[in-house]
């Protein structure tokens, strides 16, 4: 609480606020029977000259009532009327410290002030400069409906232009009142205190419309109430704009990276259609290798952009090379591994963020082997980064599962036992163990993830979604002659769908 208090002191902006927020720090320090500590921080407050006759009072009176204690018999009395809006403005700067979301910020700003005063309601207007216009969602007995209305009408517009504060003990009788929001919604406007939010080169951001003190007016303390919390809600409020302003460029330079990663995937596929798509299938089963894996987010993104470029180096690769029909000689082999090193080269001069120089490291990694003897730098174990290794896995099991110029895909036992096989070899064995526990009907999603003409039925899934691979290479690798029906049917289920996967 302590912390709130100064963040509110130390944050406020006209010496009325400034004075209130010391005096509240003060008052938690006389709490806690920190009496030198309270008085320290009431001297501070005692050499700001404020207009707020209340707030000076209540200062010299707490200072008199320390100085009067004795301080090993007296017990404290709090003030119940101190500690209301005390609570409110700490619960106001717990806020406005930690909170990013304009949203969360306005709206317990509104249910402080309102609970504080013993309002009705409480509205947060913001100014929008482009459009002239007075705009809240935040209106606290209003349910969420959108307010908005030119700048400079009514009584919040008077004093968005003004920069006066207003207590107005009949709104009616006011002539500045606008009456048509009430006539909308129905609602009878009695007692209105309305205050600008300024920011720290006090520019006006907008305005504070509190309605309705219940059985009361509106009173001097609650202006000097609004006063201290408006004054630090300012610089809180510009500092959630500036937060989402930049959560939005953020986002936006996410999409024109995934729209340039899309791009550079498109190249590859352009090159060769027989291998079209593979790269978004790696990119699928890195995926859910990840989730079993239980992978962080910001790991899981490099992966699944250096999955989907992991092959951009085979732009250097000659076509006659890559589109070969048949076995390749031990030259075009040598060539065509190139291409991982082609990879890294151009995707390390690619800077997009410190975390893109990852994706390089992850996509020119997919030919390492676990042994060290894979390339393009015969790295070996977990000297690999952990995306390659994962990487590894999803490559090679769609390679051997799509067609190839020079051989058609392998059937579906084939491919597993290569996977197994490769195990602490080829590949990172927990890895491998991830991918056998992908359930069936999620590795049927990218057998089917670019063929149209196939419809995967919603049983048919079900059935699949009860089994992993693991369950399926057992059953596989076990005589067919000792296979109960719903296993017969469950390999013949899978294979159905094997059969008409993309890249056959």
């Amino acid at each position: 609480m302590l912390d709130d208090a100064k963040f509110l002191a130390e944050n406020s902006q006209n010496k009325n606020a400034i004075k209130t927020n010391l005096f509240c720090w003060a008052y938690i320090y006389f709490s806690e029977k920190n009496y030198s500590q309270a008085l320290t921080v009431l001297k501070q407050a005692r050499t700001i000259q404020s207009d707020n006759t209340i707030i000076n009072i209540k200062v010299m009176d707490l200072i008199g009532r320390i100085d009067s204690l004795e301080l090993d018999h007296s017990e404290i009395t709090l003030d119940t009327d101190i500690e209301k809006p005390l609570v409110a403005l700490l619960n106001v700067a717990r806020t406005l410290a930690a909170e990013t979301s304009l949203e969360l910020l306005l709206k317990t700003v509104a249910q402080e002030i309102k609970k504080v005063l013993d309002a009705d309601r409480c509205t947060v207007f913001l100014l929008d400069k482009n459009k002239n216009e007075l705009v809240s969602k935040i209106a606290l007995g209003m349910g969420t409906q959108e307010l908005r209305f030119p700048a400079d009408k009514g009584l919040a517009g008077y004093v968005a232009q003004s920069g006066e504060i207003i207590n107005i003990k009949d709104a009616y009788s006011d002539s500045r009142f606008n009456q048509e929001i009430d006539k909308e919604t129905g609602y009878k406007t009695q007692t209105i205190l309305c205050m600008p939010i300024w920011n720290m080169k006090h520019e006006i951001l907008g305005v504070f419309q509190v309605l309705n003190k219940n059985n009361a007016v509106f009173t001097k303390e609650d202006e000097e109430i609004l006063i201290a919390i408006g004054s630090s809600a300012g610089i809180a409020i510009e500092n959630a704009r500036l937060f989402e302003s930049q959560q939005l460029m953020i986002n936006q330079q996410k999409e024109l990276f995934k729209n340039f990663v899309d791009t550079l995937a498109a190249s590859i596929d352009a090159r060769d259609k027989i291998t079209a798509g593979h790269s978004n299938r790696v990119k699928m089963y890195s995926e859910l290798i990840c989730e079993v894996m239980d992978t962080d987010e910001k790991t899981k993104a490099n992966i699944i952009h250096a999955a989907i470029l992991h092959d951009i180096g085979k732009i250097g690769i000659r076509d006659a090379v890559l589109q070969k029909d048949g076995k390749l000689t031990d030259d075009e082999y040598k060539h065509i591994q190139e291409h991982v090193k082609i990879t890294y080269d151009i995707l390390n001069r690619v800077y997009i963020s410190e975390e893109f120089k990852e994706v390089a490291e992850i996509a020119s990694s997919h030919h390492e082997k676990y042994d060290g003897t894979g390339y393009f730098r015969k790295l070996k174990g977990e000297e690999i980064h952990f995306g390659g290794r994962v990487l590894a896995v999803s490559d090679v099991f769609d390679a051997i599962t799509s067609k190839r110029h020079y051989r058609d895909k392998m059937p579906i036992k084939n491919a597993l036992d290569i996977i197994k096989s490769g195990s602490w070899k080829h590949f990172d064995g927990n890895i491998v163990e991830a991918f056998f526990k992908i359930k069936l009907d999620r590795l049927v999603d990218v057998f089917l993830s670019e063929v149209d003409s196939v419809l995967y039925n919603n049983e048919d899934r079900e059935i699949l979604s009860k089994f992993d691979v693991e369950y399926l290479y057992n059953l596989l690798d076990a005589d067919e002659q000792n296979y109960s029906d719903s296993d017969r049917s469950l390999v013949e289920l899978f294979n159905r769908y094997y059969n008409c996967k993309a890249g056959n």
